[in-house]
């Protein structure tokens, strides 16, 4: 089914409702859509640190940003497959893998297809970030079994500049388009608190939902202000702001993920509990998202009984299928 789309002002009219009839609203998208209500744990590990040569002016692993993260090399597929068995046991049903480049090399891209496969045949839905890709890099990770590619817009296509300049709008958009026609799902999502207006938010959110189709996961991220980059010194962002998008997000996108993802340590439980009855329904999961802190694996479960938010059913390791 194709996704109908949306004006930036229809989206801002929607944000712009008086709070709780937003918050009603989504909420009675999100029951309608998945009445069950759980929220999937995903966890996410830095295969790559550091070293990367784009200016994203939030991001601590660009070379461009004096920041103290080293660069480091790929960890070895022994190190991720523990890292993923971890993840699993404790809960988590979707393992992605980021990689600090701005378009891997061939001979980068054939291992990370190496790790899709193992860390598939643990019985883990399977999503890498990895930067740009080409047709062939992303038929390339199809074949080796990705489920998801995490590609983010981060912002409005009129605010992007003022964040990013290594990389144009249309390149993340060019990598999406790769991704879908190889098969993969698209993962994509933003970032509030870069210094965009709430009028911007709402151009993101309808740059989201008007790609054909919708990403079947949408991550919204809370601004970590990391020390050395330029958006160190942001005033942070009302955090009720975060939860209009998420709202914005799904009533727009009724049957995509949308995934609370960095900086939920720092908007506090009541806003969490307020997101998730806006519609998110997937949260980065554990102790480290890739180099900022995020609660760790014991926390998000409490968090999730005191709620009474049930999680989405793990998958069986491939062996116990067959």
């Amino acid at each position: 089914m194709t996704t109908p789309g949306w004006t930036r002002q229809q989206v801002l009219a929607l944000i712009e409702q008086p709070f709780m009839q937003l918050v009603q609203q989504a909420h009675a998208v999100h029951r309608r859509h998945f009445p069950g209500g759980e929220v999937e744990l995903a966890s996410l590990l830095s295969v790559k640190t550091g070293g990367c040569p784009e200016d994203c002016g939030y991001c601590p692993q660009s070379v461009h940003h004096p920041t103290g993260v080293p660069a480091s090399r790929m960890l070895d597929p022994a190190a991720v497959t523990d890292a993923a068995r971890a993840a699993q046991a404790a809960g988590a049903t979707r393992f992605c893998m980021g990689a600090a480049w701005r378009s891997p090399n061939e001979r980068d891209l054939l291992k990370m297809a190496e790790l899709v496969r193992e860390v598939s045949g643990l019985g883990l839905e399977t999503c890498a970030t990895l930067g740009m890709l080409s047709a062939d890099q992303a038929r390339t990770l199809a074949a080796a079994g990705l489920d998801y590619y995490n590609h983010n817009l981060d912002t409005s296509a009129d605010h992007y500049g003022q964040v990013i300049g290594t990389r144009r709008y249309e390149d993340r958009l060019e990598t999406l388009r790769h991704v879908r026609e190889a098969g993969i799902k698209v993962c994509c999502g933003g970032i509030v608190g870069l210094g965009e207006t709430r009028a911007q938010r709402a151009g993101l959110i309808a740059e989201l939902a008007s790609l054909d189709p919708a990403p079947d996961s949408v991550p919204v991220n809370n601004l970590v202000r990391v020390p050395g980059t330029p958006l160190a010194d942001e005033e942070p962002v009302d955090p009720f702001e975060v939860v209009r998008v998420i709202a914005a997000a799904r009533i727009t996108m009724p049957r995509s993920r949308v995934r609370l993802s960095a900086g939920r340590r720092e908007l506090g439980e009541g806003i969490q509990a307020l997101c998730f009855m806006a519609g998110a329904n997937s949260i980065f999961y554990g102790d480290k998202l890739l180099v900022t802190g995020n609660p760790d694996a014991a926390a998000d479960r409490a968090l999730l009984q005191r709620l009474d938010l049930p999680v989405a059913a793990q998958s069986q390791p491939c062996e116990a299928l067959s």
